[in-house]
């Protein structure tokens, strides 16, 4: 099997363009071990397996299927979704500190929450996603109602908006999701991915029940758009 990375123009284009006398570097050695089968044992990582790992250790933030799958040089989403599960099944076998969550239509390789009081030792000082009161309200009457315009947002929580609005644009967490069809055509505001991954959420279907938020006789939001 030809890995795709061996094949096209550019530099890298597969293994006769290298001098006979020099090892081949670490990725083909690599590509070519994930070739060969399983590794033994039980806990074991197959080389193609353990590509999958460490793309996950990688990222910082959810991988989709589709790209985990080009990052690893998978045959397609499917295995992906496969090779996701077999790491899972090795954390849970092994007790490690790790697991695998879904998480904004991605994977992404977090700790296990029970260590978090540890952790946050380590993360002091860090930059996180802190919001006022204000914020928090204004973010759930969007993610609830989205898309939703700014006198919607206004109308629920009885008090101006915009400046709210504007700071939970900058930390990512809302967006612009269009124009609505009324008179003047006044902005739409949603939900990013970012929102998605900074409450665990797998999709917006998975917000918790909250009476008064939802809009009366609509489905489900939306899902932000990926990237």
């Amino acid at each position: 099997m030809t890995h795709p990375l061996m094949r096209g123009p550019g530099l890298w284009r597969g293994r006769a363009d290298l001098p006979q006398n020099r090892r081949l570097p670490a990725l083909y050695r690599l590509l070519a071990e994930a070739d060969e089968g399983p590794a033994a044992g039980e806990l074991a990582r197959s080389p193609r397996l353990a590509l999958v790992e460490a793309a996950l250790l990688a990222a910082d933030e959810p991988l989709t299927p589709r790209k985990l799958a080009a990052v690893a040089g998978l045959e397609g989403a499917a295995e992906a979704r496969e090779s996701v599960r077999r790491l899972r099944e090795l954390y849970d076998r092994d007790g490690s500190a790790f697991q695998v969550e879904e998480l904004a239509g991605g994977f992404q390789l977090l700790t296990r929450p029970e260590y978090h009081p540890w952790l946050a030792r380590l993360r002091r000082g860090a930059a996180e996603v802190r919001l006022s009161p204000a914020a928090r309200e204004t973010l759930a009457v969007v993610a609830y109602r989205q898309p939703v315009t700014r006198a919607d947002v206004e109308a629920v929580r009885g008090v101006q908006s915009s400046e709210v609005l504007r700071q939970l644009m900058e930390k990512g967490l809302v967006r612009i999701a269009g124009r609505d069809d009324s008179l003047g055509r006044p902005v739409l505001y949603g939900t990013t991915k970012k929102f998605l991954q900074a409450f665990g959420l797998k999709g917006l279907r998975d917000l918790p029940q909250a009476e008064g938020l939802a809009p009366p006789g609509k489905g489900p939001a939306p899902e932000p758009p990926e990237g």
